[in-house]
Parts: structure tokens; C-alpha cells; sequence
């Protein structure tokens, strides 16, 4: 059996904490790249038994950093780099992986590939049906995120003509990461943008920009998912969950699932 279906059916034992004699790690925050974190630690506890890593549904980033801040949790996962006074506060941010920050699309759109001019001229309203960029004849239905979006952040920073994009007032804003997903999977014609993992491919056309699929090296944007503590309350767990993420082991998971290894 492959390692992607052996980890996703490894996951809900991670999430739900069905290994009753194990001791619970919460790793709360961004809702970028979750499946990638609870294959991750579902892969984790299947090493170590004595500990289970629950990935819970997203807080954001800024949510996951608050509560390490707070002492309220003892790790985070954050799509962000950390602020100054975070910093000042005894954060620490530790770097797991790069996602690469795709768009997909509704299979009723008859595309998989756009140019990144004809990408901007979707999300500007400029391009309003697909059959206008070699598609179906179907209306376009553009959903976006909110401007404090990590993928958002990191698009307006990396993807050509992103920088001063004014996107069309007639989009749809997601409110997390799975809501974009769910909203393109349910609307005929839309198209979304966020982390990219291989299990989208299975439901949604995942675009190729200018010729570059997510996961090649000259694709353009990524967000960089990091492991948030502070030493003062970190557990002996938390920092071996920590250290796990850097092996063989561990990037060969993240590797299978479309996430690509921090090299440092």
C-alpha cells in the first residue's frame, strides 16, 4: 500500500485520539497544510506510542502563536513568520516546510493551465468566463481569502502581477483555508487559491502557472509552515515532535503529500 493511503488512514487515530494509554500532543493553529501535519503526526505517534499529536481544526496562525504566547498550548503550527514583540516574548518559530500556494479550479471550468497575466485578469473581474482563456462557457465565480491570508501575503509577494491586484468586488471571501476548498468544490466554475497538497488533485483541477505545477522548483509561491514553542514551557514531547519533523522519516511523509522539506 502506498505511503499516502497508509498515513490518511493512519490520520483519524492522530486527530481523534483512539490510542487510549497515550499522552496528548496539541499542535493548534494554521489550517495551511493540515493534512500534511496530521499524516506528520499520525506517523509520529505511530514511532512513539506513548504519544498522540492531535492536529485540531484551524485558529489561524495568529490564533496557534496567541496561545503558545498565553501559555495555553505548548506548540502551534503558523503559515506566518513570527512579529518582533513575538519574538521579544520568547517565541520561537522553527521551519517544517514549504507549501506551494496553488490555485484550483471546478472541474466544470475545462482548464489546467493559465498563464499568469490571464491568472491576474481572473481575479481582477477583467476575464469573466472560462471560454474566454480556452475553457468552458462557463461564468467564472472567483473566491479569494481575506487580506491577512498567509497564501494571500505570499501571492501579492512572489506571483507576477500579484503586488497592487484589486480583486474583482464580486468574489467570494473564505474564511479558512477548507472553506475555499468547499466552496470551489461545490460551485460550478469557481476557482480558489491556497496551501497545495496532493489530496486536492483528487476533487479539483489544480492549475499549472505559466507552464510550472505547484510542486516544480520554478513554480513561484509557497507559504513556510514552522513549529511555534517557548522553552520555557515547551514539553520534552513537544521538542521531540520537534526534532522528528527534520528526519528522513518525517520528509519523506511530508514529500509524498506535496509538501517540500526546509533545507537549512
Amino acid at each position: 500500500m502506498p505511503i499516502f493511503t497508509r498515513l490518511l488512514l493512519a490520520v483519524p487515530f492522530a486527530v481523534i485520539g483512539l490510542n487510549a494509554q497515550a499522552g496528548d500532543l496539541s499542535v493548534v493553529g494554521t489550517g495551511d497544510g493540515i493534512d500534511l501535519l496530521r499524516a506528520l503526526g499520525a506517523a509520529y505517534t505511530a514511532d512513539h506510542p506513548e504519544t498522540n499529536v492531535i492536529v485540531p481544526p484551524s485558529i489561524g496562525s495568529g490564533g496557534g502563536i496567541a496561545a503558545v504566547g498565553s501559555n495555553k498550548e505548548v506548540l502551534a503550527r503558523a503559515a506566518r513568520p513570527l512579529s518582533d514583540s513575538e519574538k521579544e516574548a520568547g517565541l520561537i518559530a522553527t521551519p517544517v516546510f514549504r507549501l506551494p500556494s496553488a490555485f484550483f479550479v471546478h472541474r466544470s471550468a475545462g482548464v489546467t493551465s493559465l498563464s499568469s497575466a490571464q491568472l491576474a485578469e481572473v481575479y481582477s473581474g477583467k476575464v469573466t468566463n472560462w471560454k474566454d482563456v480556452g475553457g468552458q462557457d462557463v461564468r467564472i465565480k472567483v473566491v479569494r481569502r481575506e487580506d491577512a491570508d498567509s497564501t494571500l501575503q505570499v501571492l501579492r509577494q512572489s506571483m507576477p502581477g500579484w503586488k497592487d491586484l484589486t480583486i474583482t468586488e464580486k468574489s467570494k471571501t473564505a474564511v479558512t483555508t477548507q472553506d475555499g476548498i468547499d466552496t470551489v468544490k461545490e460551485v460550478p466554475g469557481a476557482i480558489g487559491f491556497g496551501p497545495f497538497t496532493k489530496a486536492l488533485e483528487m476533487e479539483l483541477s489544480v492549475l499549472k502557472i505559466d507552464g510550472h505545477h505547484p510542486t516544480d522548483r520554478s513554480y513561484p509561491s509557497a507559504v513556510t509552515l514552522t513549529f511555534v514553542h517557548k522553552e520555557a514551557t515547551a514539553t520534552p514531547e513537544a521538542k521531540q515532535f520537534i526534532a522528528y519533523a527534520k528526519t528522513g522519516k518525517a520528509k519523506t511523509v511530508l514529500t509524498s503529500m506535496g509538501g517540500v522539506p526546509v533545507v537549512e
